[in-house]
């Protein structure tokens, strides 16, 4: 098996090769360089050969968003993927899956959503996830194309405990804002787990929900991850405040998407982690 992933030196990628690599598959990595090569050259040293394409590059969102770095979010995402897509078509032969993520953000804040949600969200991380399955889309014409939906992904080494680790684990974690915005998560090796999943289930196309089956509110998880530390938890963050730091940007802390995993279930896959409290414990505990 060959894999080729973009964005493979991060977080979510490393974890991703790791796994491959103890199955004995090989893996061409895509980054920054490589997506800046004219795009048959690209296509013959990244793409071509490949059986399987993971595309994960995209800027952090996490950053302070202005106009400039909201294009760049934007862009990072659409144009490798026209870019993957362009080379996939152009194959002789053609890898058999494509494997492009997005985002729950596409999803409205209110209600309950699996696959099946039509209720998407207008805001700019929506419009930004609904243009980048788009273009993801285009290769169904020529492979299996499957589209993970991911929330929060947790583990020890990265991702986005890298910033709340350090301030809950000498007791200055908080709620954020009011804490009921919902938070749907996923620990890294389930999320790892599910992409072998895809890979190994042909039956599976389109958009799948890569997020546990129990989310929680902010209140719910910065509580529990107190008690998994043995600390305190009794400060908010004001929703000003994150106005200020991360401008645009804070609506990624202060809204929430609650988002089940339907096809993943349907489908028989097994979450080791499912609950807040064992993702946390086996991580932090």
């Amino acid at each position: 098996m060959i894999v080729a992933i973009s964005g493979a030196g991060g977080f979510i990628g490393k974890a991703l090769t790791r796994a491959f690599h103890e199955k004995g598959w090989d893996i061409k990595s895509i980054n920054r360089e490589s997506l800046g090569i004219p795009g048959d050259e690209f296509r013959k040293a990244k793409i071509e050969g490949c059986d399987v394409v993971i595309n994960l590059a995209g800027a952090n969102v996490s950053n302070r968003w202005n106009d400039a770095y909201k294009k760049e979010i934007y862009t990072s995402r659409i144009e490798t993927t026209k870019k993957i897509v362009s080379s996939i078509s152009e194959c002789s032969v053609k890898p058999r899956l494509l494997i492009s993520v997005s985002g729950i953000d596409i999803y409205d804040i209110t209600g309950t959503h699996d696959e099946d949600s039509c209720s998407y969200s207008s805001s700019f991380l929506g419009e930004v996830c609904r243009d980048w399955e788009k273009e993801a889309n285009l290769a169904e014409v020529y492979t299996r194309v499957v589209i993970p939906r991911m929330g929060m992904v947790l583990g020890d080494n990265g991702g986005a405990m890298s910033k709340m680790y350090p301030l809950f684990s000498i007791g200055l974690g908080a709620k954020i804002g009011k804490g009921d915005q919902w938070v749907s998560f996923i620990h890294i090796k389930d999320l790892v787990s599910a992409f072998i999943f895809i890979i190994e289930n042909e039956a599976l196309k389109g958009p799948v929900n890569f997020v546990s089956p129990y989310p929680v509110t902010n209140s719910e998880f910065s509580s529990i991850f107190g008690k998994v530390l043995k600390q305190p938890v009794f400060l908010s963050v004001p929703a000003g405040i994150l106005k200020f730091v991360y401008g645009e940007g804070a609506v990624l802390l202060l809204e929430g998407h609650k988002v089940l995993p339907g096809k993943l279930t349907r489908m028989g896959f097994t979450f080791r982690y499912p609950t807040i409290t064992n993702t946390l414990v086996n991580l932090f505990g």
